[in-house]
């Protein structure tokens, strides 16, 4: 039985929290929102440390590529803001976009970011150079989510027609579409092991894909609204989502079956509004909500 316990609550945000990330440092947490800069946090002590740097506009997504002293911070206005942290300051403004950037990612073979837009772009960008790549026309609509498989074979795009995209990451060509969710897919997950793909909709399910044949293996009816994340535990066979319904489900990686609801209605100090992202850092998930809340679980996991 998987017990969970509420370790810490961060506070300072005055807004809605859209997105966090862990840094390559441990112990140190980067969150992002409907707020005038990005928060850096000290997971060691729970306490606020400072804000790292002013933004212009709300921030959807934040991604630290392994391997680089570089954090990048996608705005609502297009912006992609690149901090370096060896100079300790923005080194360069990624101007390609006119829209929303929803998701970031990175691939450590090719050396390069994605960054997904909701003007229906993929801009891809050279690590080394910071310099625009190449561009790819996803979809006539906006892209929610990103995830590269760990094999870095493929990559999976949730988009707001309803769809996934799975493109080849070798060539950045179209392999397959796949059509199963009524509503937008907000978020895509390889699991860890590469033998699938979760995605989650507006529609409030989670469907798993088959990592080779991308063939739909199970549908489950995961929350009353919108799964607006999901999360893989790095190292034990379970994955989290998180939801519009604000509750958090922790489920097998391997069964496919709910072993833990975090919620107020379960007795849980938990989020009061939407749920809008989660993070495992070791048996510990992290989550961020339209309630301006961080809030620290600690997870028994067997």
């Amino acid at each position: 039985m998987i017990t969970a316990k509420k370790k810490a609550e961060l506070t300072g945000h005055g807004n809605p929290i859209f997105t966090l990330e862990l840094s390559q440092k441990p112990g140190i947490l980067f969150t992002g929102g409907n707020d005038k800069g990005l928060v850096e946090w000290s997971l060691k002590d729970n306490a606020f440390i400072k804000v790292m740097f002013p933004v212009a506009a709300s921030i959807y997504a934040i991604h630290g590529p392994v391997g680089h002293p570089l954090l990048f911070t996608g705005l609502r206005n297009g912006d992609v803001l690149v901090f370096d942290f060896i100079e300790q300051k923005i080194i360069k403004t990624l101007k390609h976009h006119r829209a929303a950037i929803f998701d970031i990612k990175s691939t450590s073979k090719k050396n390069e970011l994605l960054v997904a837009s909701e003007d229906g772009h993929v801009s891809v960008w050279s690590l080394e150079t910071l310099e625009l790549v190449y561009t790819i026309k996803v979809s006539n609509d906006t892209i929610r989510s990103i995830s590269v498989s760990p094999d870095e074979k493929f990559i999976a795009f949730g988009c707001r027609d309803n769809s996934i995209k799975i493109y080849e990451l070798a060539d950045y060509s179209l392999l397959k579409i796949l059509n199963g969710h009524t509503m937008p897919v907000f978020s895509v997950q390889f699991s860890p092991d590469n033998s699938y793909l979760a995605s989650g909709s507006r529609d409030a399910q989670v469907k798993i894909w088959d990592g080779l044949s991308f063939e739909l293996i199970k549908n489950i009816p995961a929350h009353l609204f919108a799964v607006n994340h999901i999360a893989f535990h790095p190292s034990k066979p379970y994955f989290a989502t998180a939801s519009m319904d604000k509750s958090i489900k922790v489920w097998g990686a391997d069964d496919f079956k709910l072993y833990k609801v975090i919620s107020r209605e379960k007795g849980y100090d938990a989020h009061k509004l939407s749920v809008n992202k989660i993070t495992w850092n070791g048996d510990e998930l992290i989550s961020v909500s339209d309630d301006k809340r961080i809030i620290i679980w600690h997870l028994s996991l067997d």
